[in-house]
Parts: C-alpha cells; sequence; structure tokens
C-alpha cells in the first residue's frame, strides 16, 4: 500500500514519454561509431619532402608491395619554406612497419639505367612507397628520399667500401658486375672533401658476395671500351646498362695471383679507373729506377710496359719524372727523366719477394750488360715502351742516382739507330754525281726519243705497203696460181704423159743406183779419177792356235 507522501512526489514529477528514447539511442550509437572509427586508426606521421610534385591531400595514397597502409591528410610548407611537410594518417596494425630504418619515396614514372617504371602512375597518380625497417627503436618523423631504394632493407649480403679518385662516373645505382654478370649495387657516393677523395658503398648481394676475397680488385666500366697501344686494339664491350652509365667490376685480374679468402663487412678497397690500373695495383712490391733518355719520347705514356725479351717485368711510372732535377755529370746534361718501376712478383708470381735480393740482382746484371732502350710498339699510334736487353757491347756500368733513385743504365733505341741510318743513307746520296747521272740520263732519253721516231716512221711505212693496191690484189693472184697448178696436176694424173713421167723417173733411178759407187768412190778418195786405184789385198786367213 502506497503512502500518501510518496505518491504525491511522484504525482509532482514529469512523466517520461517513449519519443526520449530515438535520440538516445542515436547518441549511443554515435557514441560507439566515434571509439569504433578512432580504435580502428593507426598513428598520424609526419613526411620531410622538397617539394609536394604529385601529392594531393586526402587522395595521395601511401603503399608497400601494392597493398595501401595510410592516406595523406594535409600537404603544408615548413616554417623555413625550404621543405614541404607531409601529414599521413597510417591504418590500424602499422605501427611494426614504422621503426628507425624505416624509408619511404614517391612513385611516379621515371625513365633510368634500368628501364621506365612507375608507368602505373600515369593514370592513377602518384604514390608514396613504404619500405618497411627491422629497427627495434620507434618513429614518427620521416625524409622523404628523392630516389628508390637500390636495395630492400634485410636484403642478405656484403656491404663494401671503395675509395677513387674524382673525376670518375661512377653513381649511386649504377651495377656491380662480375665478369658481366649483375650482382650488385652502388648503395650511396659522397665525395670527402677533407681528403680530395670520393667514398663509394656497394652492396654485394647473396650468394656473390662469396666472390669478393681479400686479392679483389675494383674497377671502374663503361659500356664499350676502346683502348689502342702497345699491345695493339682491343675492344671491351659489357652490358646494356653500364653501356647507358658505367658501373663498378671486380675480380682478379691476373691469372697467376691466388682466389684469396673472403672478407667481412665494412672491407676497404680502392677503386680503379680500369682493369690495367687494377692489375697493376696487385704488384705492390716493386724497384724503382730512372732513364736518362737521350732520344725522344714522344709516345712514351705513364703505364706502358717495361718488358725483357717480350716478358713484362714492369711498368712506366711517370714522363717525365722531375725533369728540372740536376742530372749526373757523367750524362747528357739534357736527358729526360723517366721513372719506371720492376716489379719482380711478375716473374717471381704471388706471395712476397725480397726486393734487396732483386736490388742485388739487378746491380749484377747491370754489370753484364744490362741496358734498356725505347722501341716502338704500334705502328699506327706511335706507342713506346721500355725494352730491356743484354747487350754485350755495352759501356762500363757505373752506380748513379738521379733525385735519389738509381739510374737504369741505357743505350740508343732503335729509333735513334734508324735516324742514324737515314742520315747516313742522305750523306752517301749527297756524295754521288747526281749531275753527270742526270745529263747521262738527259741524253739516253733523246736517243729513246730518235729511235721511237724511227719506229714510227717505219711503221707508217709498212702500214702504207701493207694498204696499197698490188698489196690488196697479191691474196686474189695466189689464188688463181694455186688454181692454175691445180689444173695441171689433175691434167697429168688423168692423160697418157703421166705413164711417160712414170717410166722417166723409174729409169732415173736405175742410173742413180749404178753411178752411186761412183759417188762413194769419189768421197772416200776424190783423186781416183786421175790417178788409178789400186784394190786393197784379199785377207790372208789365219788359223786360230789349238790349246
Amino acid at each position: 500500500m502506497t503512502s500518501k507522501p510518496s505518491r504525491a512526489i511522484a504525482e509532482t514529477l514529469p512523466r517520461l514519454s517513449p519519443v526520449w528514447l530515438i535520440p538516445l539511442a542515436a547518441l549511443l550509437i554515435g557514441l560507439w561509431l566515434a571509439f569504433d572509427h578512432l580504435s580502428g586508426q593507426g598513428p598520424t606521421i609526419t613526411l620531410k619532402m622538397d617539394d609536394a610534385e604529385g601529392i594531393e591531400a586526402g587522395k595521395t595514397a601511401i603503399k608497400t608491395r601494392s597493398v595501401q597502409v595510410g592516406t595523406v591528410e594535409s600537404v603544408s610548407l615548413s616554417e623555413d619554406l625550404r621543405h614541404t611537410l607531409v601529414t599521413a594518417r597510417m591504418q590500424d596494425g602499422s605501427d611494426r612497419m614504422l621503426n628507425e630504418d624505416t624509408r619511404f619515396w614517391v612513385v611516379k614514372p621515371r625513365i633510368g639505367r634500368e628501364g621506365i617504371s612507375g608507368l602505373g602512375t600515369v593514370l592513377s597518380g602518384a604514390y608514396i612507397e613504404l619500405l618497411p625497417g627491422d629497427s627495434d627503436e620507434k618513429k614518427r618523423r620521416f625524409t622523404v628520399e628523392d630516389q628508390p631504394p637500390v636495395t630492400e632493407a634485410g636484403a642478405e649480403g656484403l656491404y663494401l667500401t671503395l675509395f677513387s679518385e674524382p673525376g670518375n662516373s661512377v653513381t649511386t645505382g649504377d651495377p656491380i658486375t662480375f665478369r658481366s654478370l649483375t650482382v650488385g649495387r652502388v648503395v650511396e657516393t659522397e665525395f670527402l672533401a677533407d681528403q680530395k677523395r670520393i667514398r663509394h658503398r656497394i652492396f654485394v648481394e647473396q650468394p656473390y658476395d662469396v666472390l669478393v676475397t681479400d686479392t679483389t680488385r675494383f674497377w671502374s666500366v663503361s659500356g664499350v671500351g676502346f683502348q689502342l697501344d702497345t699491345q695493339g686494339f682491343q675492344v671491351n664491350l659489357q652490358s646494356l646498362e653500364t653501356l647507358l652509365g658505367g658501373g663498378v667490376s671486380f675480380g682478379v685480374p691476373d691469372d697467376t695471383m691466388p682466389a684469396g679468402t673472403t672478407v667481412e663487412d665494412g672491407r676497404e678497397y680502392t677503386l680503379y679507373p680500369d682493369q690495367e690500373a687494377a692489375r697493376r695495383g696487385l704488384f705492390d712490391q716493386y724497384l724503382e729506377y730512372v732513364l736518362l733518355v737521350e732520344d725522344t719520347v714522344r709516345g712514351l705514356r705513364r703505364g706502358a710496359p717495361v718488358e725483357y725479351r717480350g716478358v713484362r717485368v714492369g711498368t712506366v711510372e711517370q714522363v717525365p719524372w722531375r725533369f728540372t732535377a740536376e742530372q749526373p755529370d757523367s750524362l747528357n746534361r739534357f736527358s729526360i727523366p723517366v721513372l719506371i718501376r720492376i716489379e719482380p712478383q711478375r716473374i717471381a708470381g704471388d706471395g712476397d719477394v725480397l726486393l734487396d735480393d732483386w736490388r742485388r740482382r739487378m746491380e749484377r746484371m747491370f754489370q753484364r750488360g744490362l741496358r734498356a732502350s725505347l722501341k716502338s710498339g704500334n705502328l699506327l699510334t706511335g706507342a713506346l715502351f721500355v725494352d730491356v736487353q743484354v747487350h754485350q757491347d755495352a759501356p762500363e756500368y757505373r752506380d748513379e742516382r738521379f733525385e735519389n733513385v738509381p739510374v737504369f743504365p741505357t743505350v740508343s733505341g732503335g729509333l735513334a739507330q734508324i735516324e742514324g741510318q737515314i742520315a747516313q743513307l742522305l750523306e752517301t746520296l749527297n756524295g754521288l754525281p747526281l749531275q753527270d747521272i742526270a745529263e747521262g740520263l738527259d741524253r739516253n732519253l733523246a736517243a729513246s726519243e730518235g729511235a721511237l721516231r724511227e719506229i714510227a716512221a717505219t711503221a707508217d711505212r709498212l702500214e702504207k705497203l701493207l694498204g696499197g693496191s698490188d698489196m690488196q690484189r697479191l691474196p686474189g693472184r695466189l689464188n688463181d696460181t694455186l688454181s692454175s697448178l691445180e689444173d695441171t696436176l689433175d691434167g697429168l694424173s688423168a692423160g697418157g704423159d703421166g705413164r711417160q713421167i712414170g717410166d722417166t723417173l723409174q729409169r732415173l733411178e736405175k742410173v742413180l743406183r749404178d753411178v752411186e759407187p761412183v759417188l762413194r768412190t769419189l768421197r772416200q778418195q776424190p783423186n781416183a779419177l786421175i790417178f788409178q786405184h789400186d784394190p786393197p789385198a784379199d785377207p790372208v786367213p789365219k788359223a786360230q792356235p789349238h790349246d
């Protein structure tokens, strides 16, 4: 039973209408949708770019492996107006991709050494590609790179560092090749101003990383290489990619060197300008000598070979070398100094060599007549090389130095000998009585001209004789005479006169037989007609003795 005060309070309160349930339900649904939306969104990141070409707020997507993982929300300028700041909303679950080494770049149509890429964005528009990292440190601000990364994050392989002199054309993205097979890429290129050299960071993929050893050498390559030197004409063809932009190749450039052992990440190497320079780099133990050349050095270049009987034993290092330095008094003060290297490793093979032993060996060979000279290695280019031979008639060796470097004794080369022979030939020609010879030739030519004129006159007379009317009628007369003779012979063979001629010939033959003994006698004794000829006595037979 309800008390009166409670009934009074209930009557004074307003009655709740069922209509209010609808907005209450809508509020609850909105709160739920907002919670669901907020709980389904990923983190917000900020991207720093040089410019926002092709980037649109609310449209440009962020993708990884062609799967959208975020959207650009806003694009604005930085406070210093030098960069563009892009705010992007990532999808739920993308936190694990936003690490310290995560990389971003804009995908758009590009034409590069690897070909044409990003054609799909011509219709759909540019988008931002995300490459997840492996770091455990989270990050929300990133810098968008201008070019796609050369290697993927987490790729297995070997990272190396190359140092080169300024002037090479190797840049980021160039291929790393081994015998024309692409095995890696140049990851980073940086000029070290304080050291005045270029540092290249390269990556060699697995399983090709085992090809890099402690004896490996790296050198720059181009698509087509032409070389015309003392060795002849050589053409080196590389891949189409290196033809367009160049690259780096590696290997052991000399087959006599050992393969070596594998190396670890971070190993530093020298990047040589070409393969020949890399081959010379293998021979790091050498003896330096100076050639004081009295002949011309035109055509002698750095890197030219030093050969002993056709076997390369060294390299020309510099031409000329310290030309203004004072030269020994015993030699020509106007000789041209040339710095060369004798490389015993070319002869002894791999391993260390004892330079002191080789220096003493060279001294002994100098005393026995070992001398150097310049010879032509290519007639087309005029390239020279240093030829080392033992000359038995060489002058006595004297131990001398130029700028504290031993002097390698020299002799005049083939070019100087040819010049001397030419000079001697010219002197001989000058001593010849050329004036008398020329006058005699003039007289002979005049006599020859007179003889030719007579021959021409005789030919004219002969032509007139052959072309005369009598000569033209001569064949007809001969034909008539032959016809008459043929008719006469036919008449003789057909009539009786022929038999008379036959009898006459028989009688004539009989007379000749009778006269033949007389003629034989006269041939043996011409005076037989004047003096009587006694016939020889008959021979007396003699009996043969019996036993």
